[in-house]
């Protein structure tokens, strides 16, 4: 199974790269090798390559800077997933695109299903959302997994943030109303590698679908753990969102339905305990 995949340098890439096995070749492009900012970057490179599955891992995931840098956002996060779609579609490819939870508002209190109506609150999520319909209607047969909260050993994401402001300070104020389900990014990745597996052996199933670490937690509980696995003697102070203003609104409540992915690919959602404390040891031992 040869796979293309895009987003070389983040997160869930990198831990595609380590995930593989030795069934997979796995061709992985960064900026140099194909700049997504470029129209035509993502359909030549996807042409020479002639994978059999194109992943998207690639993404303007800055949420607030998105708010002024709207080309940006709208070029990564639409445009260019409707061209590798489109792409794939052209040389036989699976194409598996990788979305957000900030395509809903946040508004009640239960999980959402991939069917729910969709309500983005800021420009990231309004570009996510664009993007998911550019490869749906470029690619009805794609795969798009919605997820939240992404965090690793690798990039920037909350659990670094938490582990660099815990070792300066003694209490820290995170906002406790806002509701999701982190999301280990390797976690991710064998998702999306069994994905292309079965895929390539004929399984069915196209579409929007939901994966997301388990148990649903603010983000206030989410640090406190943190700090406990790194043994960091942090206060955690709870605040709401309207104390804590950002320039791009956020939805309270973030979590998603799973049950589809777990149907169809028996899949099911990971314990973002276990992974988090792998990923406070890697980061400590650093």
């Amino acid at each position: 199974m040869r796979i293309l995949l895009f987003g070389r340098n983040g997160q869930v890439a990198r831990c595609v790269l380590e995930e593989a096995d030795s069934s997979s070749e796995v061709i992985a492009l960064g900026r140099n090798e194909a700049d997504l900012m470029r129209d035509g970057a993502a359909q030549e490179a996807i042409a020479a390559h002639q994978p059999d599955v194109v992943i998207n891992a690639a993404a303007y995931t800055a949420v607030d800077r998105a708010e002024e840098e709207k080309h940006a956002a709208t070029h990564l996060n639409a445009n260019a997933p409707g061209e590798m779609a489109r792409a794939a579609k052209d040389v036989g490819a699976h194409f598996i695109h990788l979305s957000t939870d900030y395509v809903f508002d946040g508004g009640g209190e239960n999980p959402y299903l991939e069917t729910d109506a969709t309500a983005p609150l800021n420009v990231y999520g309004r570009t996510k959302l664009a993007g998911e319909q550019a490869v749906l209607e470029a690619n009805p047969q794609s795969i798009i997994i919605r997820t939240s909260w992404v965090f690793s050993e690798y990039g920037a994401n909350f659990v670094k943030t938490m582990l660099r402001l815990g070792a300066e300070r003694g209490s820290l104020s995170i906002v406790a109303d806002q509701i999701g389900g982190p999301t280990p990014a390797r976690g991710i990745a064998k998702t999306v590698l069994a994905i292309a597996a079965k895929k390539c052996r004929g399984a069915p199933g196209d579409g929007v679908y939901h994966y997301q670490g388990t148990p649903p937690v603010s983000w206030a509980t989410f640090a406190a753990k943190v700090f406990d696995y790194a043994g960091q003697s942090v206060i955690v102070n709870e605040t709401s969102t309207a104390q804590y203003p950002t320039p791009a609104a956020r939805p309270l409540n973030s979590v998603l339905n799973c049950g589809r992915i777990e149907r169809d690919f028996g899949l099911p959602m990971p314990d973002w305990r276990a992974t988090l404390r792998q990923v406070v040891d890697a980061l400590s031992k650093k």
